[in-house]
């Protein structure tokens, strides 16, 4: 079970912009620590799965942050127009789109998913894979 996902930052501010316009329409609770941004998801008693926490923080060892090559976080959320909807605001809020949100021909005909990159450049997706919306062969 993955505990918490971690990206860095050198401008937390900014970040908070970015990641504060769609971690909080899914659920997610904001606590600063140190300077640092936590963001924590929304806590289910009824299932034994919980979701990782995710952290916004400078990087320790003082040298910029930047983003892993291959690296994405991806989080689900409930409809395709939730998609649409968070990536706006995601982009609208000073992240970059990179790959507006759609169906995909190398993923499965349900997987809607619309990719962006934060201000530091580390790539995030949004997904839904809602079974009542309408699928790529519909």
């Amino acid at each position: 079970m993955i505990a918490y996902v971690t990206v860095g930052a050198d401008d937390i501010a900014r970040a908070e912009r970015f990641y504060s316009a769609f971690l909080p329409a899914l659920g997610y609770r904001l606590e600063r620590y140190h300077g640092d941004l936590s963001y924590l998801p929304p806590e289910h008693h009824d299932t034994p799965v919980a979701q990782p926490d995710f952290y916004v923080k400078a990087p320790f060892n003082g040298a910029p942050a930047s983003a892993g090559n291959g690296t994405m976080v991806a989080f689900q959320v409930q409809s395709q127009k939730q998609v649409r909807t968070l990536h706006a605001a995601a982009v609208g809020a000073g992240g970059q789109d990179d790959g507006a949100p759609g169906f995909r021909d190398s993923y499965g005909p349900r997987f809607y998913v619309g990719y962006l990159r934060d201000p530091h450049g580390n790539k995030i997706a949004l997904f839904s894979s809602n079974p009542n919306d309408p699928g790529r062969d519909d």
